[in-house]
């Protein structure tokens, strides 16, 4: 049996995960199926984040490579505000500034922590073994590896979720999303969300003088926009408050990704043997608490830990799945309801979830803001 690990997928997630594991001393190789490239949008990382990036030592990194965001106004489309932190409120609940960061960035500093030739791009898994002396990973070009274990960083499809749980159940959520960076400058005070009834714009600033945006409505699925997807959302929120109409009209079409937003059934087993999932492999999630990143950071953290307590590897698989269950199901759920709160039908509807949602008392917003996203938070679910 071999002693390297096999990671598929050199997202956030497979790449954290390597990281972890060549940290403490293991050999990993990480297969992925793309030329190298990567889509190039942003990625909020939360204080749960920072802390999990500071367990895997590139916390200082990650923090100077992004702009640091304190503001979370939440606005009504004609720019009235739902609701505003006080000063320093923002940063007393969750423990520190979040970071946005372009999402290449972040591979980047990843892959620099690897030792040279760890990742493998145009390496198409095909199918996922797991046997008594090892587990074997086949590869579309009729090659196969066989390691002392899989790790499954492979997405929402994931053919190792596959192997351990058979067929994936996916369903439309009903809404599509966008996401995107602009050429232009927005103050600190505007950093936020303005919405309206089914339908949302965040706006954070990015470093190099660059806005990180993302859009979503209710929208059929599989649909594209015939003019652009720039004129179309130009044409949608051209009437907002600023900055949105700004943002638009100083992003290029090729900036922008537009994406529909699927769930897919809780799996049986994250962890099974000597294969294991991270990430989106293991819990999808929808984009409203901007957590999809950062709980692969945690998780690739956590597996980590165990991974250095357990002498077996399939019983550390099986510690990390325990650590990670209720942390994991948590997000995802929470995630899912403010969801169908945004995008709630009839429209009308969804609207007054969203300012009644803005009317809840302080206190308690932000406690839950902070077990969710907050530095002690992510700190706790790795350590415990």
């Amino acid at each position: 049996m071999s002693d390297h690990i096999v990671v598929v997928g050199a997202g956030i997630a497979g790449l954290a995960t390597a990281v972890a594991l060549q940290e403490s001393g293991r050999d990993v190789v990480v297969l992925d199926d793309r030329d190298g490239t990567s889509a190039g949008y942003a990625i909020t990382l939360w204080p749960n984040a920072l802390a999990a990036c500071d367990a895997l030592g590139i916390g200082a990194e990650v923090r100077d490579a992004g702009a640091r965001v304190e503001a979370g106004k939440v606005r009504w489309h004609d720019g009235r505000i739902l609701r505003e932190p006080a000063n320093g409120q923002f940063t007393a609940a969750v423990g520190e500034p979040v970071v946005v960061t372009d999402r290449n960035q972040l591979l980047a500093i990843l892959a620099d922590r690897l030792a040279p030739g760890t990742v493998r791009y145009g390496a198409r898994v095909s199918h996922v073994r797991d046997g008594l002396h090892g587990t074997s990973v086949e590869l579309a070009d009729g090659h196969s590896l066989t390691a002392a274990a899989v790790i499954g960083a492979d997405g929402i499809g994931s053919l190792a979720a596959q192997y351990l749980n058979g067929p994936l159940a996916f369903r439309y959520s009903g809404y599509t999303a966008w996401r995107g960076i602009a050429d232009i400058t927005i103050p600190d005070e505007l950093a936020g969300i303005t919405v309206g009834p089914g339908i949302e714009f965040g706006h954070l600033p990015l470093s190099h003088g660059r806005t990180y945006w993302f859009a979503a409505e209710r929208s059929q699925e599989a649909r594209r926009a015939p003019d652009g997807e720039i004129e179309y959302l130009a044409q949608k929120f051209g009437a907002w408050a600023e900055p949105i109409p700004d943002v638009l009209s100083r992003s290029k079409e090729s900036s922008v990704l537009r994406g529909d937003v699927y769930d897919r059934g809780r799996l049986r087993r994250i962890a099974g043997g000597r294969v294991v999932l991270v990430g989106d492999a293991a819990h999808p999630m929808r984009p409203h608490l901007g957590q999809g990143g950062c709980q692969s950071l945690e998780d690739a953290a956590v597996l980590s830990i165990v991974a250095s307590e357990r002498s077996s590897l399939p019983s550390a698989f099986r510690e990390y799945a325990r650590r990670r269950r209720s942390r994991t199901r948590a997000v995802v759920n929470r995630s899912r309801q403010i969801g169908h709160a945004t995008f709630a039908r009839p429209a009308v509807l969804s609207g007054l979830l969203t300012r009644a949602s803005a009317r809840i008392p302080a206190a308690v917003f932000w406690r839950q803001l902070g077990n969710i996203a907050g530095y002690t938070a992510g700190d706790l679910a790795i350590r415990t």
